[in-house]
């Protein structure tokens, strides 16, 4: 173990290490709920997302911690799977196979740039600030979900703005039932619902809980946040222990769904569909660039956020990564395993696995190491057992977790110099923009393009990188393709 980890030559040793593993372990383990709770709207079985989400989880982290031999871990990432659900699925309609084929895609590509050097190519194009407004507009998105979950605020629709319903134009002398859906061009407006509902009033209790065990760093706070609010919803009568089915939702049933979720990517409503029509190929190309952009980022920012600071990633470190050639390097290694697990997440059944930021918590903990890892996947594979009481916990549980996530992320905006107008404009319509449209994608768009059009009218259109200028001729393309089917 010594050999293998260099325990001594990284300044750790077994215990600290373990320590550590259980330490990540529970900053993270909120996504083994929350995972399924946003993946199964969709109509994916929630348990196989249970499921797919602890074997994604455990793979992804047992390879970084083996392959990489540095202590981050891997699961879901949040913000990558509301994307999944409420852009991918919901918004462009696609189907939850077809999303996980992109996801499958998503994953491919990152191992192709990895190994190609393209990846770093692509983070060096994109400006620090916007890079930052992406990771800090996520937060902003991943909250919002968190808040809607949470069924504190109602929309108010005046008829007057009344676009459709159920996908047919609206006619205000028309019947309706069976009402799935509502669209509105503008009048919808936002208000905090009435403090008088069991359901509501424990979202509430959730939100203070979780934000207080925050505040006083309890370990494994969003956690304990969880399994709390969900234990006071019984007596309210919000969460229903009657609904348990051991033999229903036992672990063999849980494998049993997973086979449904499991290679789904590839089936004829997955990857056999995805680009059989050409007027969606391009939106295709783009959500799919999208999955990758955000995913790039996401662990790029932990990586650099927590391995700088602690010595994992050393200067010489990342010197090697720009200059040798394979994998001689930390960061290479972690790139590489990074990119592994999502394509392997997206065969079980899940959407894009990524390095977890809340890694940091282990690194403080004194996690250096590998070992750290395998760790924190050992315990990931454990919690298989407790696939019966998953189906209990309730939205109010795991919509505190969403905000206090988001509230995290949100930290990548203090680097963004708001007071320069030039870099406030693509950092708001890249961040900001990004929660108020709904969707990941469109915000990357938008900052692109404002970044775009703000060098060229300031004369510095020289500062363009090619990626960046090709990318947003591609999303320019999209929102006119999309704008004449």
């Amino acid at each position: 173990m010594e050999k293998f980890f260099k325990l001594k030559e990284n300044g750790t040793k077994a215990s600290t290490e373990v320590i550590a593993g259980f330490t990540t372990f529970f900053a993270m383990s909120y996504i083994i709920f929350v995972n399924p709770s946003i993946l199964s709207a969709t109509g994916m079985p929630s348990q196989a997302v249970f499921l797919a989400t602890i074997i994604a989880a455990a793979i992804g982290t047992l390879v970084m911690g083996l392959f990489a031999n540095v202590p981050y871990a891997q699961a879901p990432g949040m913000g990558l799977n509301a994307f999944f659900t409420y852009t991918v699925c919901f918004a462009l309609g696609f189907t939850w196979q077809q999303a996980l084929a992109m996801v499958f895609i998503c994953g491919i590509v990152n191992i192709v740039i990895t190994v190609t050097k393209l990846r770093k190519a692509i983070i060096k194009s994109i400006p620090e600030s916007l890079q930052n407004a992406i990771g800090g507009g996520i937060g902003i998105f991943v909250a919002y979900i968190g808040i809607k979950n949470a069924g504190i605020i109602q929309f108010t629709s005046d008829p007057g703005t009344i676009m459709s319903i159920n996908g047919a134009p609206f006619a205000a002398d028309a019947a309706y039932s069976g009402i799935t859906s509502v669209v509105s061009s503008g009048g919808a407006v936002p208000a905090l619902v009435t403090f008088n509902s069991p359901a509501v009033i424990l979202a509430i209790i959730g939100i203070v809980l979780t934000i207080i065990l925050l505040v006083a760093k309890v370990k494994g706070a969003i956690l304990i946040g969880i399994i709390a609010t969900t234990v006071i919803g019984i007596p309210m009568g919000v969460v229903d222990l009657s609904t348990v089915n051991f033999a229903a939702d036992s672990l063999s049933a849980s494998f049993q769904d997973l086979g449904t979720t499991f290679g789904a990517a590839f089936g004829p409503e997955g990857m056999q569909t995805l680009f059989a029509d050409p007027d969606k190929i391009l939106m295709v190309i783009m959500t799919i660039f999208a999955f990758s952009i955000s995913d790039t980022f996401d662990t790029i920012g932990t990586f650099i956020g927590t391995g700088r600071r602690s010595g994992i990633f050393s200067a010489d470190d990342m010197k090697m990564m720009e200059t040798s050639k394979g994998f001689k390097s930390k960061m290479d290694k972690a790139l590489f395993a990074d990119a592994i697990a999502t394509s392997v997440g997206a065969v079980f059944g899940t959407s894009n696995t990524t390095t977890y930021v809340e890694s940091a918590a282990g690194i403080g903990a004194g996690g250096r190491t590998g070992l750290t890892s395998v760790v924190t996947a050992l315990i990931f594979l454990a919690c298989m057992f407790l696939a019966p009481v998953m189906g209990i916990v309730p939205s109010q549980a795991t919509a505190p977790a969403l905000i206090a996530v988001g509230i995290m992320m949100m930290a990548a905006f203090k680097d963004i110099k708001w007071g320069d107008f030039e870099e406030a404009v693509p950092a708001f319509f890249a961040g900001v923009f990004m929660a108020l449209c709904y969707s990941i994608s469109y915000g990357i768009a938008a900052g692109f393009l404002f970044y775009c059009i703000v060098k060229i009218i300031r004369g510095k259109a020289k500062e363009l990188h090619p990626i960046l200028i090709v990318a947003t001729i591609l999303f320019v393309l999209n929102f006119i393709v999309l704008a004449l089917i």
